[in-house]
């Protein structure tokens, strides 16, 4: 009996050593530089993996779904300043081009008035063209001036560019423009344009007496044999027969040619003004028409 114990001790003994020296082998196998798993750890890695991957999938679906929520929320608010700073946007350029416009269009006017004030003296007088009568008896405009500004009858109306035309009818608001298109030296009523040539004021000198509806041109007549005008001369008003005042461009000589009974020269004259466009005029008073009215 004693015998058999001793046995069965000793086999104990036994088997705790080689337990030991398993663990230690297990354990400094794990802590070696493996290149490959062992089939335990992988069938555990894939059990794992699939467990994850089960709960891992609803819940990134139920958080992809509030997520998305939220980013629609965020884009929908994107896109409401994107449309509010489009619309801002296409307003301010209006705007910004509506104000380049007007301050290019009173730069070049306040630069017209300044020159001609310098070598004339004249006043002028910025008006708006509020109607426009298509009427082919009567063609006129309207602009927004009248008695109670200073404007008179028979005062010039011109633009930056050139000669418009004559102020026909005042009221206390608004006056009527006849322009220099209705020119006819038929009628009594036509204050005819006594006209010379821009550089060559002692050398030339005509009427500016009609307008050819068909060439879009005006007539000048009475032009001496032997003037010196040429094409490409800007015609300008001489002041001769104190209507138009001294100094205002008409338009541009085109051709000239004898005219009536070989004795004088007709010249056809291209308007300066645009009549297409007309916005802003200046009505042209002169020295003594503001003393008068003082």
């Amino acid at each position: 009996m004693i015998e058999l114990f001793r046995l069965l001790r000793n086999k104990r003994v036994i088997m705790l050593m080689i337990g030991f020296i398993l663990f230690i082998a297990i354990i400094g196998y794990s802590f070696s530089d493996r290149k490959e798993l062992t089939w335990p750890e992988k069938f555990v890695g894939d059990v794992s993996g699939a467990v994850q991957e089960w709960f891992y999938k609803p819940a990134a679906s139920i958080a992809g779904f509030f997520e998305d929520i939220g980013n629609l929320h965020t884009i929908y608010k994107e896109n409401e300043q994107l449309r509010l700073t489009a619309a801002a946007y296409a307003r301010d350029k209006v705007n910004y081009n509506f104000v380049e416009q007007e301050n290019k269009q009173l730069k070049e006017d306040l630069h017209f008035t300044e020159s001609q004030k310098n070598m004339y003296n004249y006043k002028y007088v910025i008006a708006q063209v509020i109607a426009v009568n298509n009427d082919a008896n009567s063609h006129t405009m309207v602009i927004n001036l009248g008695s109670k500004n200073g404007i008179k009858k028979g005062q010039a109306v011109t633009t930056v560019k050139g000669l418009v035309g004559i102020v026909s009818e005042v009221r206390p608001l608004t006056s009527t423009v006849a322009p220099i298109t209705e020119l006819d030296e038929t009628s009594p009523e036509s204050n005819l344009i006594s006209a010379t040539i821009m550089g060559k004021e002692n050398d030339s000198f005509g009427i500016v007496s009609d307008y050819d509806h068909e060439k879009n041109r005006l007539v000048m007549t009475k032009i001496p044999e032997n003037d010196k005008m040429a094409a490409g001369d800007t015609v300008i008003t001489s002041g001769l027969g104190n209507v138009y005042p001294r100094g205002l461009i008409i338009g541009t000589v085109e051709s000239k040619e004898v005219g009536d009974f070989g004795l004088t020269n007709t010249a056809m004259v291209k308007m300066a003004a645009d009549f297409d466009h007309l916005t802003d005029v200046f009505v042209v008073q002169m020295p003594d028409t503001e003393a008068a009215t003082e």
